[in-house]
């Protein structure tokens, strides 16, 4: 009985560029049944290159798109997480990078990561370095990771770094969604309290408007105020869905275009009570955690720095990065520039003070993020917990006050009988 399986490879050295993508069927030269993907530029082509590998192919056929989703969805810095820990096992494990590349993408669901993954092998079978091929994608690995990964390249030791660069993306990520989780949470109801409201003004209060107008009686101010409430939303309900799409919008240009609207934004944050805590530790634990990764593999110090800045997560703290490297530059001690910031709290100077004056840098600041990493934490579940009491409160005072106004006329009436 004839088996059914993948081939584990359909061509070497094929390169995805400029190429469609075909599916196959075949049989070995001991009669058992193949099937697989492979890029080429024709479907005569595709047979030629089966059969120099002594697979009989019975059917070549270009494949097909799917109605939906077929171009996938955009790779995540999630997915360069996984990709990371992936690439530093097989490394550490023996593998090939080219090899391991052709694995990891064969395993990718999402067609995005397969074409990227595909591209960097590709690049890497053209001679070009590692740190080259992700140049060719900046969006996907900014210049901290490919710094890092040419760092390693240099020094020999690719795969320790990969295996540093790994965890840190790893730890990045987790502490992005702890923040994500503090932020989201309560937008997301809020914005489901609102829906419902608008629900109510929109369909029960005209329920109720008609049944007041056969009283004949006075209403009181309190229901006169949520019924005008709910003509204007019956009537305008076009102009507040503008506003609100409208203000989204803005918000969003103008927080990616405007550096001064950011950087606005981001002040703002950092005082606000509770979340502007979460920020602060969060920025701190990414300053100190990207610091020691590009220090330890080996980056200059100024020029770590640099890269630094932009992985804070927040401008204020960015701008501070900065000023700390221009005055590194000039020979100031890391713990002295950051002191003059005034950002950093003071048992994160003296860890540098200490780490510098010990030689360990690195090591002490993989320290600072560690704890400031768990402060955050330890806020965020915090903050998990009073909220949902708060908004609990907040959304049967929003519903409890439209239903007290609706019936305040009916008790009202019964008094009055």
């Amino acid at each position: 009985m004839a088996l059914s399986r993948t081939a584990a490879k359909t061509s070497t050295g094929a390169r995805a560029d400029g190429m469609q993508l075909f599916v196959w069927e075949g049989t070995d030269k001991r009669g058992v049944k193949m099937k697989g993907e492979v890029p080429g530029k024709s479907m005569n082509l595709v047979r030629a290159e089966l059969r120099r590998q002594g697979i009989t192919p019975t059917v070549v056929k270009a494949k097909p798109k799917p109605l939906f989703g077929g171009a996938g969805k955009k790779v995540t810095p999630g997915d360069i997480a996984v990709f990371s820990r992936q690439i530093a096992t097989m490394m550490k494990s023996g593998v090939p990078i080219v090899g391991g590349l052709e694995i990891i993408a064969g395993g990718q669901k999402n067609p995005k990561a397969k074409e990227l993954y595909n591209s960097i092998r590709a690049e890497i079978e053209g001679g070009a370095s590692l740190y080259e091929a992700l140049g060719k994608h900046p969006v996907q690995f900014d210049e901290l990771y490919r710094n890092l990964v040419k760092a390693g390249e240099t020094a020999g030791v690719l795969e320790t770094v990969l295996d540093t660069i790994a965890s840190y993306k790893e730890n990045i990520e987790a502490l992005k969604g702890k923040i994500k989780k503090a932020l989201f949470y309560p937008a997301t109801v809020i914005a489901v309290a609102i829906l419902v409201s608008a629900i109510l003004l929109v369909f029960v209060v005209p329920q109720f408007q008609n049944v007041f107008a056969s009283f004949g009686a006075d209403l009181p101010a309190f229901t006169l105020m949520i019924i005008a409430a709910s003509d204007f939303m019956i009537a305008y309900w076009w102009l507040v869905l503008f506003v609100v799409i409208g203000t989204g919008t803005a918000f969003v240009f103008f927080k990616k275009r405007s550096l001064a609207f950011a950087h606005l934004l981001d002040r703002l944050i950092l005082k606000v009570p509770v979340v502007g805590q979460i920020m602060h530790n969060s920025a701190i634990a990414r300053f100190a955690r990207t610091l020691a990764v590009t220090f330890q593999a080996g980056v200059p110090l100024v020029e770590a720095l640099d890269i630094v800045s932009g992985a804070t997560g927040n401008t204020v703290y960015e701008t501070a990065v900065k000023r700390i490297r221009d005055d590194v530059s000039v020979g100031y001690q890391v713990n002295v520039a950051m002191r003059q910031v005034g950002l950093f709290p003071h048992m994160v100077i003296q860890m540098a003070a200490i780490g510098e004056e010990a030689g360990a840098l690195d090591a002490m600041l993989y320290k600072v993020a560690e704890f400031y990493e768990q402060e955050v934490n330890n806020a965020v579940d915090a903050l998990s917990s009073l909220l949902e009491p708060l908004i609990m409160i907040f959304i049967g005072g929003i519903v409890g006050a439209m239903v007290v106004g609706m019936y305040l006329p009916i008790f009202k009436l019964a008094a009055a009988i």
